[in-house]
């Protein structure tokens, strides 16, 4: 891992995780979730494998976890956004587009930014989730 990736964890943990601690997730880099009887509100950093950047992910599962599409189950205490399928999670980055240039970037050194401007995101992923349907099963497809 190179210095910038280090600084950029390192400000990740110093300025995102404390605020994802205040809105009640547990877990650690790169997955987190918040636990409710109505469901479980999961978020995953995804580092670009070329360096210098990466997407949060987020997705609600049922509160009783995730069911594969082969019938496997994933635990609530397991299961992460990348369990589900793509169109039942969101995409939090700072600029529309789909191609890795529109995530988060921080190759300039400016991870102190980069990390500020995903806890500014945050409020966008809340707002996902409050009208977010717990999915349980790929199935289900936006239904519990």
């Amino acid at each position: 891992m190179n210095n910038v990736r280090t600084q950029m964890d390192s400000d990740l943990k110093a300025l995102v995780v404390p605020a994802l601690r205040d809105a009640g997730f547990k877990g650690s880099m790169p997955h987190f979730r918040r636990t409710s009887s109505e469901a479980v509100d999961l978020l995953t950093f995804q580092f670009d494998k070329w360096g210098g950047g990466f997407v949060i992910e987020i997705a609600r599962s049922a509160p009783d976890g995730f069911t594969t599409p082969w019938g496997k189950h994933i635990l609530p205490s397991k299961v992460t956004a990348h369990d589900l399928y793509p169109n039942q999670r969101l995409r939090i980055q700072p600029a529309a587009g789909s191609g890795t240039d529109s995530w988060f970037r921080f190759e300039d050194g400016q991870t102190r930014m980069v990390a500020q401007q995903v806890v500014d995101a945050l409020p966008r992923a809340e707002s996902w989730w409050r009208e977010a349907v717990p999915v349980g099963s790929f199935a289900g497809l936006g239904a519990s």
